[in-house]
């Protein structure tokens, strides 16, 4: 088991100002495997205090020391590449090839990308008689979720640092040891002190503290709606920026000419990867009418082949092996969403809200999905977080670029379709920050961020660099 009993600031393990603590559960045994401390406003206080005083320096070092620095991170992370994935592996479920892959792969390579990205950003140019120039904006304060807790983490730490901000983390608590192993290797490269602080502890109390702090100039947030809110209020009353990444409904829309074998081996992994815990999930599947049926048997028989796994076995099937959920809270509150759309009428055509009998310990719900869904229906607005897709048949474009854009959410979305001119076409219709074409490829170094509820802001790439840069004209 690992027992953490300090926290990272100014260089420094230290003892935190409290004496509580939280136990990190094995998702899939529901064995303790871990316990962190949990800070408080008078340790964020003494986080928020060394990344004030290492912000002169780091913000006039020079590009290229960043650069290494960062590449340095990217090396020793890479060292640690297996602990991590047996990390996130057994505080997140993410059955270890998908940790492999994207959890811990993606982490990792990130930091020689934006090594890269600094070194080819245009930091000033000559305009008329003035001198634009790009400055880091100060002390960031970094809130990060559960789901994909290290890469998320990394999309806002590295960038931070590459543009010349301090940083002061708060990880998600119920998913705190992949930030330990993080702040090790940050501090074994000899980061100088105070340039990245980390502070475990819950919302109301370490995250409130961190947003309304004075001395943060800028607010880094990856949650719920809910929270999300919260954090804008908080922060409010000292104007600092805040960039939000927040939920998502995300449509993927099927047109007519699509195959309907294509569309369900895409549709159920873009709906279900990582259990369905992914805020850019495809959660809604809008087929036309005339091939709701086709389509749906298509889906069953996709879903059919899942396998809810043990998350540490050598499980090679990425596509259709699924772990449990994060936490008992996070099953339970798919299961009532399970139920609710019972309730409300929808046709579940595969899975359902109970226990599934080959896992009867571990936080596992069955992969789910329903047909004939209402587009006004809880489970088509709502955002789930779980294993579980709705089909929802549509009359033609326009009526599924209506339902596609009826939701309070603007995260991501998809088409599915022979003709990618047609496709681009739709694409460009939807409102929403991403969209993919035919199941096109994740690409790091493109811009992610929302419309509508699902945040402000743009993550990754040179936007990313570019959230935490203010801008000066210098008038010649």
């Amino acid at each position: 088991m690992k027992i953490h009993e300090k926290f990272y600031i100014g260089g420094e393990w230290v003892v935190p100002a409290g004496t509580a603590t939280e136990d990190v559960i094995n998702s899939a045994t529901e064995e303790v495997i871990g316990r962190v401390p949990m800070g408080s406003a008078e340790d964020v206080d003494r986080a928020v205090a060394a990344a004030r005083r290492a912000f002169p320096s780091w913000s006039t070092t020079s590009l290229d020391v960043r650069a290494k620095y960062l590449r340095d991170i990217g090396a020793a992370l890479t060292a640690r590449y297996d602990e991590v994935v047996d990390t996130i592996t057994a505080e997140v479920g993410s059955p270890k090839a998908f940790a492999q892959m994207v959890q811990a792969g993606l982490a990792v390579g990130d930091w020689n990308s934006y090594a890269d990205q600094i070194e080819a950003f245009e930091w000033e140019k000559e305009l008329g008689n003035s001198l634009v120039v790009r400055e880091p904006i100060g002390v960031v304060a970094a809130i990060t979720p559960w789901n994909y807790p290290l890469y998320l983490i990394v999309c806002k730490v590295a960038p931070a640092l590459a543009a010349g901000c301090t940083v002061v983390l708060k990880p998600s608590e119920v998913t705190p040891l992949n930030a330990y192993l993080l702040a090790e290797v940050l501090d074994e490269v000899g980061l100088p002190a105070g340039v990245f602080n980390m502070v475990i502890g819950n919302g109301p109390d370490v995250g409130g503290a961190m947003t309304a702090h004075p001395d943060v100039d800028m607010v880094s947030f990856t949650g719920s709606g809910r929270a999300g809110k919260e954090v804008s209020k908080s922060a409010a009353d000292t104007v600092k920026r805040v960039e939000l990444e927040l939920g998502g409904k995300s449509a993927n829309i099927v047109l007519d000419d699509a195959d309907p074998a294509t569309v369900a081996f895409g549709s159920v992994f873009a709906c279900m990867l990582n259990s369905g815990q992914t805020c850019s999930a495809l959660t809604r599947l809008l087929v036309p009418a005339a091939m709701h049926d086709e389509i749906v048997d298509a889906v069953v028989a996709e879903v059919a082949q899942a396998k809810l796994v043990d998350p540490a076995a050598d499980e090679p099937d990425l596509f259709h092996a699924f772990g449990p959920l994060v936490s008992a809270a996070q099953r339970d509150r798919v299961r009532e969403y399970i139920q609710k759309g019972i309730d409300e009428g929808a046709d579940l055509v595969i899975g359902g809200p109970e226990q599934p009998e080959e896992h009867p310990r571990g936080f596992y719900v069955k992969p789910t999905v329903f047909a004939n869904v209402d587009p006004d229906s809880t489970i088509a607005q709502e955002e789930i977080f779980g294993p579980v897709l709705a089909v929802i048949p549509y009359e033609d474009e326009d009526d599924a670029i209506r339902i596609a854009n009826s939701t309070i959410y603007g995260l991501a979305g998809g088409v599915q379709s022979a003709d990618p001119e047609r496709a681009k076409a739709v694409a460009r219709r939807m409102r929403t920050g991403q969209v993919d074409i035919n199941g096109g490829a994740f690409n790091a170094t493109a811009p992610f961020g929302g419309y509508g509820q699902s945040g402000n802001g743009r993550e990754r790439g040179e936007w990313g660099i570019d959230g935490y840069l203010e801008t000066k004209s210098i008038q010649l």
